[in-house]
């Protein structure tokens, strides 16, 4: 039986190329529907989060987001702001924008990151050897928003530069939060 819950495909910084697992998803399934930011170089907080709770409130039902990087931060607003039209959301490589250690000065606007609880499912996945956060604070990022904390051992940023192509076990990871009630 195919999806009818909409998936939101929610890229982070610079996109996600045609090789990244989001894009590979999204071609998979007509219910994938990818979020489109004006300018993924310049991002700022308040156009990304209009963008994205324009394409939430304009779902049939409430979808599943499925956010990488700094998108991870942006869900993490948009739930402070608006909260509660979702059904769930995975979460992976959240990268740290509180941290000039470990992203640049351009996503600063997405500073500090919500640490709210999410009131749906969430799953929150993250690298040991992640440049853009330190494995211990995606642990915090998972507990703060009440989120399932999986582990991905030398796993990088988790994207097309990682090698997972359709990437599997996250496939397996966004279908138990299309199941959640």
């Amino acid at each position: 039986m195919p999806n009818t819950t909409p998936v939101l495909i929610l890229p982070g910084y610079g996109d996600s190329g045609p090789e990244h697992w989001q894009s590979l998803w999204e071609v998979s399934d007509p219910a994938f529907r990818r979020v489109v930011q004006r300018d993924w170089e310049h991002p700022t907080l308040a156009e990304w989060l209009e963008t994205l709770h324009r394409h939430i409130a304009g779902c049939e039902a409430p979808p599943v987001l499925v956010a990488h990087s700094l998108a991870c931060s942006l869900v993490a607003h948009w739930v402070s702001r608006f909260g509660r039209a979702v059904k769930g959301a995975l979460l992976v490589s959240p990268a740290d924008v509180d941290s000039p250690a470990h992203t640049p000065d351009g996503v600063r606007s997405f500073s500090p990151i919500p640490l709210v609880r999410f009131p749906f499912a969430s799953i929150v996945v993250a690298s040991t050897d992640d440049p853009y956060v330190a494995l211990d604070r995606a642990e915090f990022f998972a507990r703060s928003w009440g989120s399932r904390f999986v582990t991905i051992r030398q796993g990088g940023h988790l994207n097309a530069s990682s090698g997972l192509g359709e990437w599997p076990q996250g496939r397996k990871l966004l279908n138990e939060l299309l199941g959640a009630a």
